[in-house]
């Protein structure tokens, strides 16, 4: 490589021909048109030239509608493009689920040779998953500077009431309008800045899981995620009063996020313990039928929470062996399946099956990990230095921009928060902060000393 990925333009970034790495893999992403700035939603058809698509099936809800899908429809009439047009009709918000993704399917129009999102986090996960069914091109109207899921080659869905990613092709082109972009909500803004600030985690939580776990690693993308967030946070001060340098930074962050997902093929650079507490408080929510909050906010408090466990676990000059390996040995699958159910209720099949696909529960995985653990020690604790700020610099950070600051601030509860950390290494095959505590039989006492307030 000539230049770090950190240093190339977006332009670069997205080459069809993709990125040839030190790292051995050739890095490709499926976005190959992205402008950004005041005015650009008048790009609008130059966009869909890009992408040959010349009838677009336009998805957006009550509230996009609003922001953005009014002036999306006048230009395509303006120049004689003809679209289909659907607009979510619930009320309040929208679950990224079969229903959400059913609608959508019954009501595509098969003359329709593109999907056109409208939107920010829901509709263009739901508009990948169709767009993916259908073999089509999809591009995105963003909203709001709210996640940064806009390039990810993922889906964020609830599937049998459970938080899955569905990998499937991230949009071909993304058209983020500033002017759109200031009009958003406080808490939009304040979302998608919790969702870059989780990245400090994402990034530790990946190379610690790449020395324990063998996960695959990339020092480039790593790096490109880093230089996207320090961008954002030079500029988070101009955030909330909506000044077009911040909001460019953030979007653009949030962008090469998602792009750093696709690069690496897994959502490991985007995506740790602090995404796990967010996607337990929304599948709590789920059971019970009430709202949960943006998930860019709750990531947010996921990320105090997540550097409080590291700040521990740097404390600690070196593990207990001996604890953790008597923690291994006096578990039982009967008692453990027991507190699954206390945790997700009628969703515990679905968890006892990934269980038993994984087998990460069992002595020999957990043996294995902790003799990793053990002789990676030292460099696991440079990791968290090198990696992470203070878990109060952060919190400053977010107390400025008005943001909650911890699950009582969003109205969880203790019990919550302490069922979230504890189930949240058994929703998927991935290793997790919560992963490293478990090893190290120190998961139920570290869930029992959380800062919830």
């Amino acid at each position: 490589m000539e230049k770090h990925l950190s240093e190339m333009t977006l332009e670069e970034l997205t080459a069809p021909e993709g990125i040839r790495c030190s790292c051995g893999r050739i890095h490709r992403c499926g976005l190959s048109w992205f402008r950004t700035g005041a005015g650009v939603i008048r790009r609008l058809p130059e966009a869909l030239e890009a992408l040959n698509c010349r009838h677009p099936f336009v998805v957006a809800d009550r509230n996009t509608q609003k922001a953005a899908g009014e002036k999306v429809a006048k230009i395509l009439d303006e120049h004689g493009i003809p679209h289909t047009d659907y607009l979510f009709p619930m009320e309040g918000k929208i679950e990224p689920d079969e229903y959400a993704v059913g609608s959508l399917t019954m009501a595509f129009d098969p003359a329709c040779d593109g999907i056109l999102a409208v939107g920010s986090g829901v509709v263009n996960d739901c508009c990948k998953v169709l767009a993916h069914a259908c073999r089509l091109p999809s591009m995105v109207v963003c909203t709001a500077p709210s996640m940064d899921g806009y390039c990810s080659n993922s889906a964020s869905m609830i599937e049998n009431h459970i938080k899955v990613s569905l990998y499937n092709a991230c949009p071909r082109a993304i058209l983020a309008d500033t002017d759109i972009l200031k009009t958003a909500p406080d808490r939009m803004l304040q979302a998608g800045l919790g969702d870059m600030l989780a990245k400090y985690v994402s990034v530790c939580e990946w190379r610690i899981a790449h020395l324990i776990h063998g996960d695959p690693y990339c020092e480039e993308i790593a790096g490109m995620v880093r230089a996207s967030l320090k961008k954002i946070v030079d500029h988070a001060a101009g955030l909330m009063r909506r000044e077009d340098a911040a909001l460019e930074a953030v979007i653009e962050g949030l962008v090469i996020s998602g792009m750093s997902m696709a690069f690496a093929e897994i959502s490991r650079p985007a995506s740790g313990l602090e995404h796990y507490f967010s996607h337990l408080w929304e599948m709590q929510a789920l059971q019970r039928g009430v709202p949960s909050d943006l998930h860019g906010i709750q990531v947010g408090v996921g990320t105090l929470l997540t550097l409080w466990i590291y700040e521990n676990v740097l404390n600690m000059e070196k593990p207990d062996a001996e604890k953790a390996r008597k923690k291994m040995a006096g578990f039982s699958r009967e008692k453990w399946e027991q507190s699954m159910n206390a945790i997700f209720g009628p969703m515990t099949p679905d968890i006892l099956a990934i269980e038993d696909r994984v087998q990460k529960n069992t002595a020999k995985t957990q043996a294995e990990h902790l003799e990793r653990i053990l002789s990676h020690w030292e460099e696991i604790r440079e990791i968290i230095r090198e990696e992470l700020p203070s878990r109060e610099t952060v919190r400053q950070l977010m107390a400025d921009c008005g943001m909650p600051l911890t699950p009582k601030d969003l109205g969880i509860s203790r019990e919550d928060t302490l069922a979230a950390l504890k189930g949240s290494r058994e929703i998927r095959d991935k290793y997790l902060t919560s992963s490293l505590l478990w090893d190290l039989g120190l998961l139920g006492e570290t869930a029992e000393r959380l800062p919830c307030e």
